[in-house]
């Protein structure tokens, strides 16, 4: 009896079946992930690029954002923040959306106005936007010391005067500006200028004594022989034409008068028959106990008025009465007129001149009549003797 052919294998057919189907349940598994995740990212991407043009939910009144200047995006980004411009769970969205449109860098510092439903493009252009140059104009008149102009500077919401008179005695910054000076008196042109709210105390020294020099290259181009001749007569510069031009500054507000001024100080430092050559001019001595930050003792007892003891003060070094020659230097901030006086000085053999009290002088050319004229405008006059107790 021949042997039974045995049996096929008839569990396998279920096990290929099984394995099919979990084939074909990953496949579709793997479909509904990705058609999942293609509306996922669909989504997102629809959201993506409608956001920038939709209104937050927030408040329609106006939220103001100080953005200080050199702030990073990020500090930008918290304050928006913190203001509640943009919500908490859209930071991450808002960021997104400015660093895809290369604007991170492009924010402008300075006082910004927003609303809390503003849409990300409106919130972007106003952080762009050129903030306007706060400007501030002062004038500066002809004639006032250092520290008169800081007082002005500061009194226009400026830099602090302390600050300002800092800089102006900041040998580094002197050294820089070719001032070769102990101050910037002398060099602070007297002129209309328009600062930002935010200069600093030296760069709007520095913006005075540019103009300044500005100023007396042009006048001294103008006058070179002039400049030239006192360059061998008296070996003067720049420093001494501004010293002689401040005085004259303080002397007169008369603009015609200038050149007369100037040519009898310039006569009294000439002529061999003044002597000794003494320029006894009061708004040095003035000068001399105000300013400077080493004073002499009698400068120690001044109170706005001139009397004997600061008459004969040999220790104020910016006495006239007591010192020959120029005083150290500038005793005020001269105007383009008053340097042109020096330079163009009228012709005169003036040495002495005497105030009229109707803000113009007499000038004389001899003691004699000087004290004539004194006689009559001063011992004279409704302003009483005018003579320094």
């Amino acid at each position: 009896m021949s042997k039974a052919m045995p049996e096929p294998n008839r569990k396998r057919k279920p096990r290929l079946r099984k394995s099919r189907r979990s084939q074909r349940w990953a496949a579709a598994i793997v479909v509904i992930a990705v058609v999942l995740a293609a509306v996922a990212g669909w989504r997102a991407y629809e959201r993506f690029t409608g956001y920038p043009n939709r209104a937050h939910e927030g408040s329609a009144e106006a939220i103001v954002v100080e953005v200080p200047r050199g702030s990073s995006f990020t500090k930008v980004l918290e304050l928006l923040v913190q203001a509640e411009v943009i919500a908490e769970d859209e930071r991450a969205m808002f960021k997104l959306y400015v660093l895809n449109e290369g604007a991170a860098s492009k924010v402008t510092a300075g006082t910004h106005t927003f609303r809390g439903d503003m849409t990300p493009v409106e919130i972007l252009e106003e952080l762009q936007r050129a903030q306007p140059a706060e400007e501030v104009r002062v004038t500066i008149p002809e004639g006032k010391q250092m520290l008169q102009i800081a007082e002005i500077l500061a009194d226009k919401g400026l830099a602090d005067k302390d600050s300002l008179v800092a800089a102006m005695r900041d040998p580094d910054l002197l050294r820089e500006l070719g001032i070769e000076a102990e101050s910037a008196e002398g060099y602070l042109f007297p002129d209309t200028y328009a600062f930002g709210r935010k200069d600093s105390a030296k760069s709007i020294v520095t913006k005075l004594i540019k103009r300044h020099q500005q100023v007396f290259e042009a006048v001294r181009r103008q006058y070179f022989e002039a400049a030239e001749e006192l360059q061998k007569e008296f070996d003067w510069d720049q420093h001494e034409i501004v010293t002689l031009a401040s005085i004259v500054e303080k002397e007169t507000a008369v603009k015609e008068e200038r050149p007369h001024i100037a040519r009898v100080f310039l006569n009294r430092l000439r002529f061999d028959s003044f002597k000794p050559k003494r320029l006894e001019t009061d708004p040095t001595i003035i000068y001399g106990c105000t300013v400077p930050e080493q004073k002499s003792e009698a400068c120690q007892s001044f109170e706005g008025r001139i009397r004997r003891i600061h008459l004969r003060d040999p220790d104020n070094p910016y006495n006239t009465y007591t010192h020959e020659g120029l005083p150290p230097g500038p005793i005020s901030n001269p105007g383009r007129a008053a340097i042109e006086g020096v330079l163009n000085p009228r012709k005169s053999r003036a040495l002495f001149f005497v105030a009229r009290n109707d803000g113009t002088h007499h000038f004389s050319a001899t003691r004699a009549e000087h004290e004539a004229a004194v006689k009559k405008y001063i011992l004279g006059g409704a302003v009483g003797d005018g003579t320094p107790q």
